[in-house]
C-alpha cells in the first residue's frame, strides 16, 4: 500500500499547484500510472480506455461499466487500493463525473468539457518514475530487447514483412509484454519511409524492425537492422556516422540540461558527421515513460533532465536508423534495451566509450 499511499501524495501535491479541486484522469497512459499499472483499456490501440479515474481532495472515484468493473475488482484488484467504485449499466452515457464535479474546479488530463486541460502537466508528472517504476521499466526493456533479439534470428530472405512483424510481436507477447507498435521495412521501403507499416512485400536483403513494447502501462521502444550478404559501404557509412549522432543525444542527456540544449547539440553532431538536414525529417525522440513518447524534443524545449527519467532518443539518416530506451541516473545513465551478443558501433565522447547497434549482417 505504500506506492498506492505516495502516488495519491502526488496526485494531490499536483491538484493543489494547479489549483484545482478535482482532477479526472481518462487516458490509458494515466490509469496504468495512477493504478499501479493496471488496464483500462480493451482496444490496445486506444488511447482512451473504459474506465475513468476522479480523484478529489477525500474521494477516489473509479468510474466505469458494468462489462469493465469485475475484473477491475477481481485481478487488478482494485477495490483494495481504496478506489470508490461508480458503476453504470454499458448503454447509459456518463453523466456521473458531471454530478461528481459539479462546483468544483476540474482538470484533466485530455480535453474534457468544462475542465482545466492538463494533458501536458500530466504527462510530464508521469514521466518522473518511482524506484519501482525503475525496476519495471528495466525488466520491461530487458524483456524487449530479447524479444527483438529472438525474432530478428528467425528473419529469413523471402518472408514478407507481416511475417517478419508476426514474429516480433509473438516474441514480445509471449514474454509477458503488448506490442503497441512492431514496424518492419524491407529494402527500398527502409529509405523511402520512416515508418514503415508492415506490407506482403517479400525479404530480400536489407530489414529494419521497430518495437514498442507495453507492461504494467510502462513503454519500451528500439530498433534494429539486419542485413543478409556485406553491408554495402554507403549504408554502413551512415549508419556509423548517425552512432555518433546517436551517442550525441544519450551522452548529453544529464542531470539539469535542457532537451533543448541536448537537441541543439544533436543538431550541430549531425552537421559534423555531413548529414544537416536529416534531424528535420523526422522526430528525434525524448522523455518517455507510460506514453512511447510524454514529451517529444524541440531545439527550444524548456524541460530540464532528472534523474529517475526515461528517454527514447531516435535520430535517423535516410536508411538507417538508432534507438534504444535509456534511464538517467545520478551519476550518468544506463541504456536499458541493450542487446546482447550484437555487433556495435564504439563512439568514444566526453571520456565514455558508448556502444551503439550496428546492422547486423548475415552472410
Amino acid at each position: 500500500m505504500y506506492e498506492h499511499q505516495e502516488k495519491q501524495e502526488l496526485l494531490r501535491a499536483f491538484m493543489e499547484a494547479h489549483q484545482v479541486d478535482a482532477l479526472l484522469l481518462q487516458r490509458v497512459s494515466s490509469f496504468a500510472w495512477a493504478t499501479l499499472g493496471a488496464a483500462s483499456y480493451v482496444n490496445s490501440a486506444a488511447s482512451f480506455g473504459e474506465t475513468s479515474l476522479l480523484i478529489t481532495q477525500d474521494h477516489n472515484w473509479l468510474i466505469t461499466n458494468v462489462v469493465e468493473a469485475p475484473r477491475l475488482e477481481n485481478e487488478e484488484l482494485l477495490k483494495t487500493k481504496d478506489w470508490e467504485f461508480e458503476v453504470l449499466p454499458w448503454y447509459q452515457s456518463n453523466q456521473r463525473i458531471a454530478e461528481l464535479t459539479r462546483g468544483l474546479r476540474l482538470g484533466a488530463d485530455s480535453s474534457f468539457p468544462g475542465a482545466i486541460d492538463l494533458s501536458n502537466d500530466v504527462a510530464r508528472l508521469r514521466a518522473n518514475l518511482s524506484g519501482l517504476e525503475i525496476e519495471r521499466m528495466r525488466n520491461l526493456c530487458r524483456l524487449c530487447a530479447d524479444s527483438m533479439k529472438s525474432a530478428i534470428l528467425q528473419v529469413k530472405p523471402g518472408q514478407s514483412e507481416y511475417e517478419i512483424a508476426a514474429l516480433l510481436s509473438s516474441e514480445t507477447l509471449r514474454r509477458g509484454a503488448q506490442p503497441t507498435l512492431a514496424l518492419v521495412g524491407t529494402d527500398e521501403r527502409v529509405f523511402h519511409y520512416r515508418h514503415p507499416l508492415p506490407t506482403f512485400k517479400k525479404l530480400d536483403k536489407y530489414a529494419m524492425l521497430v518495437l514498442c513494447g507495453r507492461q504494467y502501462g510502462l513503454v519500451a521502444s528500439l530498433t534494429r537492422f539486419i542485413h543478409f550478404g556485406t553491408i554495402p559501404p554507403s549504408l554502413k557509412s551512415k549508419a556509423e556516422a548517425l552512432a555518433r549522432v546517436d551517442a550525441t543525444f544519450i551522452t548529453e542527456t544529464r542531470l539539469g540540461i535542457t532537451l533543448g540544449e541536448i537537441f541543439k547539440k544533436a543538431i550541430k553532431a549531425y552537421e559534423e558527421a555531413g548529414y544537416p538536414d536529416e534531424w528535420k525529417l523526422h522526430h528525434q525522440g525524448g522523455l518517455c515513460g507510460f506514453e512511447p513518447r510524454e514529451v517529444t524534443a524541440t531545439p527550444e524545449m524548456p524541460d530540464v533532465v532528472a534523474a529517475g527519467q526515461v528517454y527514447a532518443w531516435n535520430p535517423s539518416i535516410t536508411g538507417t536508423k538508432s534507438e534504444d530506451t535509456i534511464l538517467v541516473n545520478k551519476e550518468s545513465f544506463d541504456i536499458l534495451t541493450e542487446t546482447s551478443d550484437w555487433p556495435n558501433i564504439l563512439i568514444s565522447m566526453n571520456g565514455k566509450t558508448i556502444k551503439r547497434p550496428h546492422i547486423l549482417e548475415v552472410s
